[in-house]
């Protein structure tokens, strides 16, 4: 095969006249017109239908565990109407064209966006698809396109009886103009939409066949290890390699931007050869950092006012206006990603080419990052992306991609770059360490009067580009500035800082701090006025029927004001994240300190369902990892590193810690939210508010500390 080895070409030779399946990991061929295609329909960059009746389904959201290798074919063969066993997928290069309008157009798997910003793009390419293939069949019979119907891959003239295979007309339907609109289907006529599918990714996770980027293998490759300052902001002052080198198996020792790269035959080598290598480092400013300082800073910082992201009547005024007011400060800390699968890259780099392989969140961040690293033109770059073994925000970054870039470029073969676990915990982008102040009053009767709170925290928007004219970071007041509860006097101040820490998008980003704040003190303003905490919420929603639902569904499932066994106690919350309201109940108990988390109930409007048991799977994921991170997850700092090394300090939930998460969907036919990040968001506040009913200790403080 050569570079001119065309379509056509490779279709006769290969595919006996079906569909052109180019696989990812085949570079060299360049772009032909759809009409160059013979034998394949390809009426847009999603869909190709062969002449065997394949359907190739594109997919530019990845998989990382939370099933949109699924979701996103569904939205295209229910329009299609195609037979769903006979639907392949293919993930799809670094190019604009296949880009997240909600991320402005990059290709970016994040911020719960995979379905909110696909469903109308992926739906109208199937139907493009379809009404092209009504047609040419319509043509074919010399009969009325409205006379036509389809079904499971099949166009159909009922009147007469005949049939035309979808793969019988693509060369017919391939000639014909795209139309640039057309009719989509209404939910009642949806057959796949809304019906729990078996997922595409499992059988080949099952049987091995999966590829993660760890799996990678390049003929030639060698493994490297890339040893980094410990303290944020370092840089290498000079290093010895002569111990490293004395490693049997290691190959090269080269100094890249980020540390010192040891390159060997295998990851073994490449590991005892970092171990060995002498490096003598300028730690920089942050050589005496730590958490302490930081907190002691920004509760500094929290004595002033900040930006106003809401301001409601005065609060202020009803603070001091009598009633029973109070205030109380909550302080989270930074937290890794820690993802099953660590940061891994392969690169392979030559003069006029660069090969990149990679689990990534983000194929655009990916190729600009190989494009810096390499100094080659975008277009001799090539992003091939692999199934991810956990995401959570952290494989949006690039820095991973950097590694291995440089490394190849530096020793001119072939490259995989592998983190260790301590190389992910302590070089991470951690969800930010934040302090927050809370006023808040209740009247004579109990009903709330004022709710007032001052964030300090990094800015997380700062990590797409400048904030916006009123200074307020929206990711990071989200769920406080967009606060549901009926109360006259609102005010939310933001206040922006930055100690120099890494730090970036987690798993539910701002509104991981805001569910446990907001909720916690919600639930503190209902002991105040002496009122059950989920009769005080439904009482503030009768402007936000959606929360209210929502609320009542998971108080109906979990028996909430129902007895109880003994020493067992329940918390609520509720809130809305990335276009999803979520409501949770925590059973836990309290012995000698000790929080056991007994069983979940969760309720979700997440608008009309696309897979029933995506949901599911993404509400019980995402509810254990924020549990994970509310009894657990501590990221500290001292002299300017990280403390954690491992899983042994960084500690997960385990099986026989984790409860039963008991997930109900409430209907609604409101645009599809976001699933895989909520939970996590609302996770923290049902838990304190069910520990502090059981030790009568409020939580001001993550993780819990009994």
């Amino acid at each position: 095969m050569t570079k001119t080895l065309t379509r056509r070409t490779f279709l006769k030779v290969s595919a006996a006249g079906g569909a052109l399946l180019v696989g990812g990991y085949l570079p060299g061929f360049g772009e032909t017109s759809r009409a160059e295609a013979a034998g394949v329909l390809e009426p847009n960059v999603w869909v190709r239908i062969g002449a065997d009746d394949t359907v190739t389904i594109m997919l530019s959201q990845l998989e990382m565990g939370q099933g949109v290798m699924t979701s996103m074919p569904m939205l295209v063969a229910e329009e299609l109407d195609v037979d769903w066993n006979k639907i392949k997928t293919e993930w799809v290069p670094a190019d604009l064209k296949y880009g997240n309008p909600n991320f402005g157009g990059a290709q970016l798997t994040a911020g719960s966006n995979s379905v909110r910003g696909m469903w109308k793009i992926l739906r109208q390419a199937g139907g493009t698809a379809r009404a092209l293939l009504v047609t040419a069949a319509a043509q074919s019979w010399n009969v009325e396109e409205s006379a036509c119907s389809t079904e499971k891959g099949e166009v159909i003239h009922k009147a007469s009886g005949r049939r035309l295979r979808y793969g019988a007309l693509v060369e017919k339907a391939g000639a014909l103009p795209v139309p640039k609109t057309v009719a989509l289907k209404t939910p009642k006529e949806f057959h796949l939409l809304g019906q729990s599918m078996p997922r595409l990714d499992i059988p080949e996770k099952v049987n091995g066949r999966a590829v993660f980027g760890i799996d990678v293998k390049r003929p030639g490759m060698l493994v490297a290890r890339v040893v980094k300052c410990p303290v944020f902001g370092g840089r290498v002052e000079s290093f010895n390699a002569e111990k490293a080198k004395a490693v049997p198996g290691v190959r090269n020792v080269v100094k890249i931007s980020s540390g010192v790269a040891v390159v060997a035959d295998n990851y073994w080598a490449a590991s005892k050869g970092a171990e060995a290598l002498e490096v003598k480092w300028n730690e920089g400013p942050l050589a005496n950092l730590s958490s302490a300082e930081i907190l002691k800073k920004y509760a500094a910082l929290a004595e002033q006012p900040g930006k106003v992201a809401r301001n409601n009547g005065d609060a202020m005024a009803a603070l001091k206006g009598g009633g029973r007011s109070f205030e109380r400060v909550f302080e989270v800390p930074f937290l890794a990603h820690a993802c099953m699968e660590p940061m891994n890259c392969t690169a392979d780099v030559r003069s006029d080419r660069c090969d990149v392989w990679v689990p990534t969140q983000g194929q655009t961040a990916s190729h600009q990052a190989a494009i810096a690293a390499s100094g080659l033109p975008a277009k001799a770059v090539n992003i091939y992306t692999t199934y991810l073994g956990g995401g959570f925000g952290r494989r949006g970054e690039a820095d991973f991609v950097t590694d291995a870039v440089e490394t190849s470029k530096a020793v001119g073969k072939p490259v995989k770059v592998i983190w260790t676990r301590e190389d992910d915990i302590q070089h991470d982008y951690y969800r930010p360490i934040t302090y927050v102040r809370m006023w808040g009053a209740v009247d004579e009767s109990g009903q709330p009067v004022a709710f007032m709170q001052r964030i300090v925290q990094q800015s997380l928007m700062k990590r797409l580009g400048p904030l916006p004219p009123d200074g307020i970071d929206r990711i990071s007041v989200d769920g406080a500035a967009t606060l549901p509860y009926d109360i006259p006097n609102v005010r939310v101040e933001y206040i922006e800082t930055d100690p120099g820490i890494p730090y970036g998008f987690w798993r539910s980003v701002g509104a991981s701090v805001q569910g446990f704040v907001v909720e916690a003190f919600m639930d503190e303003l209902a002991t105040t006025a002496g009122k059950d905490p989920y009769e005080f919420r439904r009482g503030l929603l009768s402007k936000h029927p959606r929360h209210r639902a929502v609320l009542d569904a998971v108080a109906e499932k979990s028996g909430w004001g129902k007895p109880l066994p003994a020493g067992h106690t329940r918390g609520i919350a509720v809130m809305e994240a990335f276009g999803s309201i979520v409501g949770q109940v925590a059973e836990v108990s309290v012995t000698n300190g000790a929080v056991k988390v007994h069983k979940v109930w969760v309720a979700v409007d997440t608008g009309w369902v696309i897979n029933p048991d995506t949901i599911k799977a993404q509400m019980e994921g995402g509810t254990l990892y924020g549990l994970t991170a509310a009894l657990k997850g501590e990221i500290t700092i001292h002299s300017g590193r990280v403390v954690q090394h491992h899983f042994n300090d960084y500690q997960m939930i385990r099986h026989n810690e984790a409860p039963e998460v008991d997930v109900h969907v409430v209907s609604s036919t409101e645009n599809p939210g976001g699933i895989g990040e909520p939970s996590t968001a609302v996770a923290a506040g049902a838990l304190a508010n069910a520990v502090a009913a059981a030790s009568g200790k409020r939580i001001y403080k993550l993780p819990i500390r009994v």
